[in-house]
């Protein structure tokens, strides 16, 4: 009985001498979502400055942590790689689309065109912490089964395997190789649903494996799930009635709209009121198109504001599903947009008629709303996707849930997509191995993580951090308040990007020091990542001015 007495006191004296935090419960882990949009434009949203109606995205946005200096590559699937991996985008087997491939890079180490092997995707990070994790929507990292996110870390998945596809699944093929194909738990899909419509199925099979998961863990384990739309990329396709709820709206031309656009982001204060937005480029004035023009071209527009509306109700279904099951308020929820928005809107090719208006947003028609639109939703910066000026990378992102110390504030930080993996993972309260990885050598994660930008607005990236990006020759370089940027025609410019943020004041023959320097440093980067330049150019879009 003394024996017992004394293991017994001893028991209490060793529990009452341990520090409080020592004696607390294990931390819950908490769910993790990601969101991606697809060529969301800065201000598309409404919670970024934008008429488009996304109240559900909003809320989200206004009660967690607008980030308003969140950077990407400036395409798909480069930005997604980096979100995944949390290393640059030529480590990862990206250097450049898969599509888009020059002869030059063709074959060389970090231009597989899908992720390398030895990188370690979050996926692949988390369901080894023991997270049930999920994948839906638009893959883009590799097509073969063993690319496949089934094979990358996601238990349960459905994947568009390529970059794009019809919206309404027409033209589905079995064939991996081809844009149309896609991938149930890494298993080829025969068929598609009569009524499928990209963003509405995508959240509906993100819902289901929510559902299936949490009855087969018996609501033991966290989720990692990763909602990845293919909206609104091209080709513009919505439901009739999606199209039908802006009939109008855009009447008065895209020149008025960037104006409304850029009022109402200094008015939500997102952008600083004096900064200078960079006058639009490759387009022409709203006021010298024909009638017939303006309406083909307004209703481009209508298109893609319902494709917007329509993703943003998709998000809302699966916020409405966490609710219902108790799981909102423990889940973590990222969003961003995966570049700038695309400003491309290739001509009709010889031979193929103009589609009529009433065709518009159909199945059966594949068109862009081109750069006028493109440059309302990337203003006050320079240019849209595909270049590394401001407009390419600079995209809408925000952070909602508990590691939000100040809900419904913004931050101006500079962050980078990158940052994801480290920040995801210090939320999970899961290491970051930086060395082997399951018994695999991997490549390194360079991204930051922002507990201290969640926690109180901290600096991530000390000023003297160099941050490089490249993509079909366009080319930049951030060091603190200050950028280099290349829109592929081998020209630099050097702008204070913390005064200038829409790059309209060159001022390479002023600081020629500066600018010296940083080219220096990409050059450094470019050796350290394995830049390959594309020779020749690939750039899909290359600039028609000079600025």
């Amino acid at each position: 009985m003394r024996l017992k007495h004394a293991l017994a006191v001893s028991l209490l004296c060793s529990l009452a001498c341990q520090p409080a935090a020592a004696r607390e419960a294990p931390r819950k882990q908490p769910n993790i979502l990601i969101i991606v949009a697809d060529d969301l434009g800065f201000s598309d949203l409404g919670a970024f400055g934008g008429e488009i109606d996304t109240p559900n995205l909003d809320a989200l946005a206004k009660s967690g942590l607008r980030l308003t200096g969140f950077h990407t590559e400036a395409a798909c699937a480069p930005s997604r790689a980096m979100l995944l991996t949390g290393t640059d985008s030529h480590r990862a087997g990206l250097g450049n689309m898969p599509e888009s491939m020059a002869p030059n890079q063709t074959g060389k180490r970090g231009y597989e065109g899908a992720l390398r092997p030895d990188t370690a995707t979050l996926g692949e990070r988390l369901v080894s912490a023991g997270y049930r994790t999920l994948f839906s929507g638009k893959w883009h990292l590799g097509v073969r089964p063993e690319e496949d996110p089934h094979a990358r870390g996601f238990q349960h998945s459905f994947a568009m395997l390529d970059c794009c596809h019809n919206h309404f699944g027409l033209g589905l093929s079995t064939d991996r190789s081809k844009m149309s194909a896609y991938s149930r738990d890494g298993v080829t899909v025969t068929s598609l649903p009569r009524d499928f419509y990209s963003s509405d199925y995508f959240a509906a099979a993100l819902i289901d494996q929510l559902r299936t998961t949490r009855a087969e863990a018996g609501g033991a384990k966290p989720f990692f799930a990763y909602l990845a739309f293919t909206a609104p990329h091209a080709p513009l396709q919505a439901p009739p009635e999606a199209i039908a709820k802006y009939k109008g709206r855009y009447d008065g031309g895209y020149d008025i709209l960037r104006k409304q656009r850029l009022a109402r982001e200094r008015e939500l204060g997102l952008i600083d009121p004096l900064v200078q937005a960079h006058h639009a480029v490759d387009t022409v004035s709203w006021d010298t198109l024909t009638p017939t023009q303006k309406q083909t071209s307004a209703r481009k527009m209508e298109i893609y504001a319902g494709m917007v509306d329509r993703l943003d109700q998709a998000v809302g279904k699966v916020i409405t599903e966490l609710k219902a099951e108790g799981e909102f308020d423990n889940t973590v929820i990222f969003f961003l947009s995966d570049n700038g928005a695309e400003g491309r809107d290739p001509p009709p090719k010889a031979g193929i008629p103009v589609p009529a208006l009433e065709t518009l947003g159909t199945a059966q028609s594949y068109v862009n709303y081109g750069p006028g639109w493109a440059q309302a939703g990337t203003a006050p910066f320079w240019r849209f996707k595909t270049f590394a000026s401001e407009g390419g990378i600079h995209t809408p992102a925000f952070v909602t849930g508990a590691p939000v110390a100040h809900p419904g504030t913004i931050s101006g930080r500079y962050t980078n997509v990158r940052d994801i993996v480290p920040t995801v993972l210090d939320i999970a309260h899961v290491p970051l191995i930086r060395g082997p990885f399951e018994g695999r050598t991997v490549q390194p994660t360079e991204g930051l993580s922002w507990s201290g930008l969640l926690a109180n607005d901290a600096r991530v990236y000390p000023p003297d951090t160099s941050i490089g990006t490249e993509l079909f020759g366009s080319r930049s370089l951030r060091q603190g308040d200050w950028k280099i940027t290349d829109i592929s025609d081998g020209t630099w410019h050097l702008f204070n990007v913390a005064q200038d943020a829409g790059e309209t004041h060159d001022l390479s023959a002023t600081e020629p020091a500066r600018k010296a320097a940083l080219v220096a440093a990409w050059k450094t980067y470019a050796s350290q990542v394995g830049v390959v330049m594309p020779d020749p150019p690939t750039h899909p879009n290359p600039p028609r001015d000079h600025d």
